[in-house]
């Protein structure tokens, strides 16, 4: 999507880390951007930093009533939506997917995928009526290749926001619409301490990462951005990570040249 052409971009999860980042280098490409979070401190102190382009909106992605008002108010104070950046998430509990409980199955999943539907539900009809706009759904490196320990709901979820983005992607198109999704490996966000926070919990996992290392958010935004000007549908953060997502490729080359084999041989 031209930039230039773009006025108003609403992004979840925007009081901090990535999308904090997002809507940084959104702004600075003259874009008025509504930041959408479930903390309204957080929401508070950010928009009184960065001035009147800045507006918030405390949102629970959860609540579809929720994402009906913060459009609406996003709407009336600065226009139609351009960009949508469903990027709301949590992380991992830590727990095998044997011993996970219903109820953090059901908050991941309710939060880092049922959350981005809500938002597309919100927002794509709009955008394709009016033949422009773009989507980025935050996924994860784990959306990619799911073998990492303790990732568990949060990689189903974030495979499910691969699979929507695929798939939100080819029915956009023909209507001047564009669908990227967002596969970041480490940034330096707040995640875990989120994720204890929301979910009332401390987590067991850690990412393998020490507290505040990682790519940092800013650098993050304006790989974002430069992936919605380019309408790439993949959006990568970590390149040098593509030999963990290769090898999952080549594990599903090898069973369908093994299945080829084995069907043909079957038919004689």
């Amino acid at each position: 999507m031209d930039l230039s052409q773009a006025s108003h971009a609403f992004i979840t999860g925007g009081a901090s880390g990535i999308g904090l980042g997002v809507a940084d280098a959104l702004a600075a490409r003259g874009l008025a951007v509504t930041i959408a979070d479930i903390d309204g401190g957080a929401l508070d102190k950010v928009v009184a930093s960065r001035g009147e382009r800045f507006r918030g909106a405390v949102l629970d992605v959860r609540e579809r009533e929720g994402w009906a008002r913060a459009k609406a108010e996003a709407e009336a104070a600065l226009g139609p939506v351009d960009v949508l950046v469903n990027n709301a998430g949590i992380g991992p509990d830590g727990a095998e997917i044997a011993d996970l409980t219903h109820a953090s199955f059901d908050r991941i999943i309710g939060i880092n995928l049922v959350g981005v539907f809500n938002g597309v539900a919100a927002f794509a009809a709009d955008m394709r009526a009016r033949g422009r706009g773009h989507i980025v759904n935050t996924a994860s490196i784990a959306g990619l290749f799911a073998s990492a320990p303790g990732v568990s709901a949060y990689a189903i979820a974030k495979y499910g926001v691969v699979a929507m983005s695929e798939t939100l992607r080819g029915e956009l198109a023909p209507h001047g619409v564009g669908v990227s999704v967002l596969c970041p490996g480490f940034v330096a966000t707040n995640i875990i301490a989120n994720t204890a926070r929301i979910s009332g919990a401390e987590t067991d996992y850690d990412g393998d990462m020490e507290p505040g290392t990682g790519m940092s958010p800013a650098e993050a935004g304006e790989i974002v951005a430069r992936g919605i000007a380019a309408n790439r549908l993949y959006i990568l953060t970590h390149p040098e990570m593509w030999s963990v997502v290769e090898a999952r490729h080549e594990a599903i080359k090898a069973d369908f040249a093994a299945a080829t084999k084995e069907q043909a041989h079957a038919a004689v």
